[in-house]
């Protein structure tokens, strides 16, 4: 049986687990005060994805340009082996996690573009991708940054985002990490 937890509506939250119910197939099982021992366990449970099984990997695809070239790996290829690793690593997580991964390794910009977050020695690194569906996720760029990721930056990648919808087996380089 799946067991989520679920809020119960109108509840205040006092730190105390009252607000805490159990959702079987379809239906809110009552609402019973839960130690924070069982909390924990209960936690465990939501983390599950349905009926156990494992969260399908997400494809990891670089965006080509029409001249072939590939700027993710270009940019890759300059920065230092430890950036390298944890900017790779990253992708791997991205793939892993796909449309769940959140800050602080990830983070929406605007227009359907997101950044993949990345700091090495006060240094921010960041990878531009979209999704394309539920089956792959498109990185179109890397960059180092200071404070925000420019807006020039984020209109490159929604227009790299326009060119792989429109013909995606010519933009697309897939990634095996």
């Amino acid at each position: 049986m799946n067991t989520t937890i679920v809020r119960r509506p109108g509840a205040v939250h006092k730190g105390n687990c009252r607000w805490i119910g159990r959702w079987d197939g379809g239906k809110v099982a009552d609402f019973n005060e839960i130690s924070s021992e069982g909390l924990g366990k209960c936690l465990t449970k939501v983390r599950k994805y349905e009926n156990n099984r494992t969260m399908p990997r997400t494809t990891i695809v670089l965006f080509r340009e029409s001249d072939g070239s590939v700027p993710m790996l270009d940019w890759l290829e300059e920065l230092p082996d430890k950036v390298k690793d944890k900017c790779v690593a990253r992708l791997r997580r991205l793939g892993a996690m796909g449309h769940e991964l959140r800050r602080p390794e990830a983070d929406f910009l605007r227009d359907g573009v997101y950044e993949l977050r990345v700091g090495f020695s006060g240094m921010n690194y960041r990878m531009l991708y979209f999704f394309y569906g539920n089956i792959a996720a498109v990185v179109s760029h890397g960059l180092v940054k200071e404070r925000e990721v420019p807006p020039a930056e984020i209109d490159r990648a929604i227009w790299r985002m326009r060119q792989y919808l429109s013909n995606p087996k010519r933009h697309m380089t897939e990634m095996s990490l």
